[in-house]
């Protein structure tokens, strides 16, 4: 495969990766040996004709030896800003609870220490292959927030830095005008929304792009605060982030909040794990796009961020509609004995359906760091494991292991992509896409998803640049 247009404006490539097995990532599980890189993007994959053809004297040339490179991973809910203010202290697992624990109030108190944050974190993402993440929240709802990290000033400065060339992740960012974890004022969202185009300004979208918005319909389980149709221990059935007298004045607010995005063209991010309000979700999603002159479903892309208690039936819906279930299959294995003692055995079996999400197309995966880390190699192997674990696939089958390792790869590269609404130029090692690419110390398959976080990340190139190399 090769850009003879690409050929034609150019003798020569930058950068040629060869001799080993080149992932491609694309729906089919292509390979091949040898990838050139020129300008930014990928001019030829193939095999041994590739090194030839594109070789010149100030080509170079990397030995891959039987490693394996892989598109550049997409982690698609990650919150940087605040990553870079608190690692390397997570939420679920801090390296010093200590230390973690006086993680307390602000954090970043001001403009210099917001960008030394997003600074911060670049270098420690690059170091795992990540070379695109969503930072899903940032804006003015949060101007008086509690750490700091999720001020609008943020966005300044993410556009700031994409425009000197500073970045080492591509960014996405969905804007909140609301509350981090609520309860948010209607009039306020639907403010911000309208106002969007205006906020949002004008970047280059290959390296920061901001699509849409981040609405928080409910908490979490754990805090007896998902909306849902099940009774938590203490008789009650969870809350929505609205503020309204009522639940049902606070689902008419939510709705009404999805409804005006959609209709404003926006991209949904929307923070909902129960599954009632995940039904409020698709169902208002549905109606938005019924009225005349307003984009599909599918044409927004619209998200549900950990869906948590999504039903079967929601997930399949979530495939027909185009929309993504963003999900974190690390949460899963931290707190799946809480959600049992909280709503019982049986509801906690049924929680986190990545296999119906892989079944489905519609599965995303992140790491939704600093609440979990970042290391997408542990993100796979835990997602195996919840399918496994849950009956959603055989354990002994090899093909079915090959082809559902596929399938979590591209939940982190190709996948995540196309919920950037950007797969025409990312997420798989194509011709004419953007040479952000990843080269591990071994080929996935060798190891299968529970080895994978053994495999080390020998490399990360963004744009066509090295900008991680592993020593020795």
């Amino acid at each position: 495969m090769e850009d003879t247009e690409a050929r034609d404006a150019l003798d020569t490539a930058e950068l040629i990766l060869h001799g080993g097995t080149v992932l491609v990532l694309d729906a089919a599980g292509s390979t091949a040996g040898s990838v050139a890189v020129a300008g930014g993007r990928i001019v030829a994959v193939g095999g041994g004709e590739v090194l030839h053809r594109w070789r010149g004297p100030n080509t170079r040339v990397i030995e891959l030896a039987g490693r394996a490179v892989l598109p550049g991973i997409n982690d698609s809910h990650l919150h940087a800003s605040w990553l870079g203010a608190r690692w390397p202290h997570t939420l679920f697992a801090a390296a010093d609870p200590e230390a973690a624990a006086a993680l307390s109030g602000t954090l970043v108190q001001d403009r210099a220490e917001r960008r030394d944050a997003i600074l911060r974190a670049g270098p420690l993402l690059s170091e795992l292959g990540i070379t695109s993440f969503t930072e899903p929240g940032i804006g003015p709802g949060e101007d008086a927030g509690e750490t700091g990290s999720f001020h609008s000033e943020v966005i300044e400065i993410y556009r700031e830095l994409a425009a000197a060339g500073e970045l080492r992740q591509r960014v996405t960012l969905l804007a909140l005008h609301g509350i981090l974890d609520g309860p948010s004022d209607v009039a306020d969202v639907v403010a911000g929304i309208r106002a969007h185009a205006e906020f949002a300004g004008e970047s280059d979208p290959t390296w920061l792009s901001i699509p849409g918005v981040k609405i928080f319909g409910d908490l979490i389980p754990l805090s007896r605060q998902a909306w849902t149709n099940h009774e938590y221990d203490d008789g009650t059935h969870g809350e929505l982030l609205v503020r309204g007298d009522s639940i049902e004045a606070k689902a008419a607010g939510l709705r009404d909040m999805l409804m005006a995005a959609h209709a404003a063209g926006l991209q949904v991010g929307i923070h909902a794990t129960g599954d009632r309000t995940i039904q409020l979700a698709l169902d208002a999603f549905v109606d938005a796009a019924a009225v005349p002159g307003t984009p599909s479903v599918r044409e927004l892309g619209h998200v549900i961020i950990h869906g948590d208690l999504a039903t079967p039936e929601q997930v399949a819906r979530m495939g027909e509609l185009g929309v993504w279930l963003n999900t974190q299959a690390g949460i899963a294995a931290h707190a799946g004995e809480w959600l049992a003692a909280m709503l019982g055995e049986r509801v906690a079996d049924a929680a986190w359906p990545l296999a119906a999400a892989l079944e489905a197309g519609t599965l995303v995966l992140s790491s939704d760091a600093p609440v979990l880390d970042f290391d997408w190699r542990r993100g796979i192997a835990a997602a195996e494991d919840r399918i496994l674990a849950t009956g959603g696939a055989a354990a002994g089958d090899p093909a079915e292991a090959r082809k559902r390792l596929l399938g979590l790869l591209r939940c982190y590269t190709a996948v995540p992509a196309a919920q950037d609404r950007a797969a025409d130029w990312k997420g798989t090692v194509e011709v004419g896409k953007v040479a952000d690419l990843v080269v591990l110390e071994r080929d996935p398959f060798e190891v299968g998803a529970a080895g994978l976080p053994q495999v080390a990340v020998d490399l990360t190139i963004l744009d066509g640049h090295v900008v991680f190399e592993r020593a020795g």
